[in-house]
C-alpha cells in the first residue's frame, strides 16, 4: 500500500476492499462516518490512474454511499480530494447533515452546514475508533463489494 493509506491507519481503519480502492475511516470526523477513499496505486494525479480504477468508481460510490444513507442518513455528500500533505489520489468522503448525528458513544455535529464542511472541527474519536469502523463496516453490502 502506498504511503498515504498507510499514514490514514491501514490496516486498522479499513472499512472496505475494492480492486483499486480502499475505503478507509478518516482518523478525524467533521461529520459521523466520514471516510478516506484512496486509490491502491502509486499514482499522484487523478488522471494518471488506469481506465479500471476510474470505472470501478461506479461502484465504489455506490457502496459508499449506500452505507453512508443507512448508517447517518445524509442529506449531501462531499467528495474532496485535497492531495496537498497526502500525495497518492484519495479522496476525503464527508456526509453532510443538519444537526448532530450519533452512534457508538460519539455524538458529532455538522458544524459547517450548510456551507462548505468545517475539518477544523473535526472530533478525533480515540477509544471509540475500531467500535465506529465496526459500525460503519457493518453497513456496507458485501453483495455490491
Amino acid at each position: 500500500m502506498n504511503a498515504t493509506i498507510e499514514k490514514f491507519g491501514w490496516p486498522a481503519t479499513l472499512i472496505a476492499e475494492f480492486d483499486h480502492w480502499l475505503v478507509l475511516l478518516r482518523p478525524a470526523q467533521p461529520t459521523l462516518g466520514s471516510l478516506v477513499l484512496a486509490a491502491k496505486s502509486d499514482a499522484t494525479a487523478f488522471g494518471d490512474l488506469p481506465g479500471e480504477a476510474h470505472a470501478e468508481l461506479k461502484t465504489v460510490t455506490a457502496a459508499v454511499e449506500a452505507a453512508l444513507a443507512a448508517a447517518v442518513d445524509f442529506r449531501k455528500i462531499n467528495y474532496l480530494m485535497l492531495m496537498m500533505v497526502d500525495p497518492h489520489v484519495h479522496f476525503h468522503v464527508i456526509p453532510r447533515y443538519d444537526g448532530s448525528r450519533s452512534a457508538v458513544g460519539l455524538t458529532i455535529t455538522d458544524a459547517g452546514w450548510p456551507g462548505q464542511p468545517d475539518l477544523g472541527a473535526a472530533v478525533k474519536p480515540d477509544s471509540e475508533m475500531d467500535s465506529l469502523r465496526d459500525w460503519l463496516k457493518s453497513h456496507f453490502d458485501t453483495e455490491i463489494i
